[in-house]
């Protein structure tokens, strides 16, 4: 939700081939575009050149889903850092409780799109995964270590691979075992139609194989670009952020494949891609939430410290992450791909072509059937991305002003204003529908339905 006015020794912003690279229309103009400044100071603060580097590595060439499924797991493993900073803070005002509840139900959610990027047809393909049958010689380690013992009633083994994760050090800790639990259950129960397992400590009641967690992630470098202050707020706007971007760098990744499918007319596989990335939409909001647990006083004192501020005119914090920005206008210009879809061309003269082709889909009676199946279920994911993109920013304006004000989340301008004369994130939720011929189609076709009955 921050941007750090740091100086202008930050380094230039992060290497765009670090993110898929765009069409020209989604390169197109944005709001924040000009504020490179801004933007490189967000991004020196938040050490985002050295994240990129760790979630941009292609270090498996036969496991096609790397790209997607590295940045998820890094954010994954973030947020166990989060519990652990949440838990130590000492300052008697601080709220525990709610921490624990957010985090838990944070790290949940992540298992949860993790686990549907896994199920994909072949997201195990090629992932470095260790065998069941390859862990039994741990057997002459210490019981201490938890590393294999057995499940009770079973002859099956329960094998950890992970070394260099803090999800199983929460686990032996009082504050936080509790949490580590919940978790460790969430990754046992969400990945059961996974051809793999994390190897994180959960129970693997299947036997399955575990991925190599400490390869792919690299925790102890993960964790090494952590925040070292003893300003909580100052860890926790910093943790907060670095989930953030893990998380948009899998977007992007997930969007480029959206767009390989729809050219391959792979329209079942790129309807659950969408539906995927309007769940990842969802989980940046709920990622930016966390900012409503921080200390009014303690955050206002180091926004003040970090120049944290909106200048007269200027755009909203959010405009200072350019993978946020790369992010929203790719899950826009879905839009372009609609005729394609329906098999028509758009009329240049503005005609109601596409919104005929539109009409006779949702009508017809095959339509699950042949070259059509999938293309309902494609249609109605980019609606539902359009729908999750623009609460985003309509919640991000309201959480601006629950932590800071009303008059910081205008950008210092009156609250009340002009339609004409709203800031660039107002603008964003109030734009017209991103598929209008989707949207006429769906209005004439209640019409003809309340006609006939």
């Amino acid at each position: 939700m921050a941007a750090s006015g740091i100086s202008a020794r930050s380094p230039a912003a992060s290497d765009p081939k670090s993110y898929p690279s765009t069409s020209g229309a989604v390169a197109a103009s944005s709001p924040g575009d000009g504020n490179a400044s801004a933007t490189a100071a967000y991004e020196y603060h938040f050490r985002l050149h050295e994240l990129a580097k760790l979630s941009g590595s292609k270090e498996f060439p036969q496991w096609r889903q790397e790209s997607v499924i590295k940045p998820s797991l890094q954010a994954l493993e973030i947020t166990f850092r989060f519990v652990s900073v949440a838990l130590s803070d000492a300052r008697p005002y601080a709220n525990h409780r709610e921490w624990r509840r957010r985090l838990e139900s944070l790290a949940a959610l992540q298992v949860e799109l993790i686990a549907a990027l896994c199920e994909e047809a072949g997201g195990g393909s090629g992932a470095p995964v260790a065998e069941l049958s390859s862990c039994k010689g741990l057997l002459s380690r210490d019981k201490s270590s938890q590393e294999v013992w057995k499940v009770p009633g079973t002859t099956s083994l329960v094998c950890r691979t992970s070394e260099e994760s803090l999800l199983p050090r929460l686990a032996t800790w009082e504050k936080s075992e509790d949490s580590a639990a919940k978790i460790l259950f969430q990754i046992e129960s969400q990945m059961q139609r996974c051809p793999f397992t994390l190897g994180l400590g959960e129970p693997n009641l299947a036997g399955k194989p575990t991925l190599d967690y400490d390869l792919v992630v690299r925790p102890l470098e993960l964790h090494a670009l952590k925040r070292n202050s003893k300003n909580h707020e100052d860890q926790a706007l910093f943790t907060i952020h670095q989930i953030l971007e893990l998380w948009l760098v899998a977007a992007c990744e997930l969007l480029a494949r959206i767009e390989q499918r729809i050219d391959a007319k792979e329209w079942t596989a790129a309807a659950s891609d969408c539906w995927i990335l309007e769940r990842m939409w969802k989980l940046l909001s709920e990622v930016e939430d966390l900012h409503l647990l921080m200390d009014p006083d303690d955050f206002l004192r180091l926004k003040s410290q970090l120049a944290i501020k909106a200048a007269a005119g200027g755009e909203a914090f959010c405009f200072r992450s350019a993978a946020l920005l790369r992010v929203t206008r790719w899950s826009k210009e879905l839009k372009r791909r609609v005729p394609a879809i329906l098999g028509v061309e758009a009329d240049p003269n503005g005609g109601p072509r596409v919104q005929e082709a539109a009409m006779r889909l949702f009508h017809s009676r095959r339509r699950g059937e042949g070259e059509k199946q999938g293309k309902v279920e494609l249609l109605q994911a980019m609606q539902a991305v359009e729908a999750a993109l623009k609460r985003f920013f309509f919640a991000y304006r309201l959480l601006v002003a629950a932590v800071m004000g009303s008059l910081e989340a205008s950008g210092n301008r009156a609250v009340y204003m002009p339609t004409e004369a709203l800031d660039s994130l107002s603008q964003m939720f109030l734009e017209p529908p991103y598929y209008p011929s989707l949207d006429a189609a769906k209005t004439f076709l209640g019409d003809f339905w309340q006609n006939n009955l």
